[in-house]
């Protein structure tokens, strides 16, 4: 939007928060760009139902609100602009309304996704669509290298939409609630990997996790991350989910139930991620013995 002929006139985001070991107050990244490219007035409210921070929207006088990655925003606010509100959402919406679309979309073993711009409604996620934009899903990707790749894609759909918006050239697609499906925000249930389920659905859940919030699994006591794996069969084999098959140089298999995975990229809490060679040098894990 900077480098474009719309002009930024403020910005909302989050409020700076204290990070790392010595808890230093951090500014976020977008209120970092906002500073670098002198971008007044920068808002950080901790509230968003707050008196004061709905009159300065109303002082600011924009012509339209674009939010992406933010937060739920109250009626109050997303009313204001003339031409209302509007949303960038990495997922083709229905598909995937809530906190963690680009996971979910991992997890549930998607092949394909995008970006959806909507205009803001009461209902989460359920506006009304502006522009739609698809791309595949990559069979080995992960939720954060899909991450990556949705971002520049969306932020040309997004001026796109700014443009269209201020010709008044667009339509607006409601959307089919009755396809619609969730992407509710992960928890630490969701993160601790269960090996008992087919093995191209575990491989799903971690790279759909990773590199955040990240599967686990504890080995005798000690919580161990994934973040990559492949399938090495879908077969059924004679010894509980969660066991070890093979534990060589540079080689960690797990029964799944059926099949095998190997994984392929993983860490011991509190240290490095390390691949699998690297991590069995510092680690000895035994055939035989599981992951619960």
């Amino acid at each position: 939007m900077i480098s474009s002929h719309h002009q930024v006139v403020g910005i909302v985001t989050q409020p700076d928060r204290p990070k790392g070991r010595g808890k230093t107050t951090v500014p976020p990244p977008v209120k970092v760009t906002a500073l670098q490219y002198n971008l007044q007035p920068i808002l950080q409210p901790e509230k968003l139902r707050d008196e004061k921070l709905i009159d300065l929207l109303k002082q600011i006088n924009a012509d339209l609100f674009v939010v992406v990655a933010y937060r739920i925003l109250p009626e109050e606010i997303f009313t204001l602009p003339a031409y209302g509100t509007i949303n960038l959402h990495p997922s083709l919406l229905p598909k995937f309304r809530g906190a963690a679309p680009i996971n979910w979309t991992i997890i549930s073993g998607e092949s394909e996704t995008g970006n959806t711009i909507i205009k803001i409604s009461k209902a989460i996620d359920a506006g009304e669509i502006i522009l739609q934009r698809r791309t595949p899903v990559f069979p080995d990707e992960t939720a954060g290298e899909l991450h990556d790749r949705l971002a520049p894609i969306g932020a040309e759909l997004l001026l796109e939409a700014i443009d269209l918006i201020q010709k008044g050239n667009y339509s607006l697609q409601p959307q089919k609630n009755e396809l619609a499906t969730p992407a509710p925000k992960l928890t630490k249930e969701h993160c601790h990997l269960s090996f008992n389920q087919p093995a191209p659905t575990v491989k799903n859940w971690i790279h759909g996790l990773s590199p955040l919030p990240t599967a686990f699994a504890f080995y005798q006591g000690e919580r161990i991350n994934f973040y990559r794996a492949r399938v090495v069969n879908e077969d059924q084999i004679n010894a509980p989910a969660g066991t070890i098959l093979e534990a060589s140089s540079d080689k960690l298999k797990i029964v799944c139930a059926p099949g095998v995975i190997e994984i392929l990229e993983l860490q011991r809490e509190g240290k490095k991620r390390l691949f699998t060679a690297d991590f069995l040098r510092g680690l000895t894990l035994k055939e035989g013995t599981s992951f619960n």
